[in-house]
């Protein structure tokens, strides 16, 4: 990814795109949690499923922060965030961040979560587009420029 950017030509990110790249996320990961759980899943009904998942809970919380993290850190972006050309940079210098910051951001993301989605929402009041996990880790979702 193209780690200098033109801060005149900077673009958020849609609210739009950011939700379409949220929901391939979570489409891939739902099936990475499936190919994980497989062995568990065959085989039992509905009612067994949701006390797999809750017993597995800790695991599936853990991949979904190793996803974020590390895509964040290595592309600045999420395979979703790649699908819609967008990427998150630091807010005051506009280029990748650091692990830390990303591992920051995917803590803040899974607080988000568990807290029903109330930290994404507070991007629909802010100038700079920015959720509880981008506030907390100081980050911006910038249209992808290449």
């Amino acid at each position: 990814m193209n780690n200098n950017i033109d801060i005149n030509s900077l673009s958020l990110a849609t609210t739009r795109t950011r939700a379409i790249a949220f929901v391939v996320d979570d489409i891939l990961i739902t099936l990475v949690a499936i190919a994980v759980l497989w062995d568990s899943l065959v085989g039992v009904n509905s009612d067994n499923i949701t006390s797999i998942i809750n017993d597995n809970l800790l695991k599936i919380v853990f991949l979904k922060f190793v996803y974020h993290t590390l895509f964040v850190w290595y592309y600045g972006a999420t395979i979703g965030k790649i699908v819609v050309k967008i990427r998150v940079v630091d807010f005051d210098t506009y280029k990748n961040i650091s692990l830390l910051k990303s591992a920051i951001r995917a803590v803040g993301r899974v607080i988000s979560e568990f807290y029903f989605y109330i930290g994404f929402t507070i991007a629909f009041f802010t100038a700079s587009r920015q959720t509880f996990h981008d506030k907390l880790s100081k980050t911006l979702v910038i249209k992808n420029i290449e």
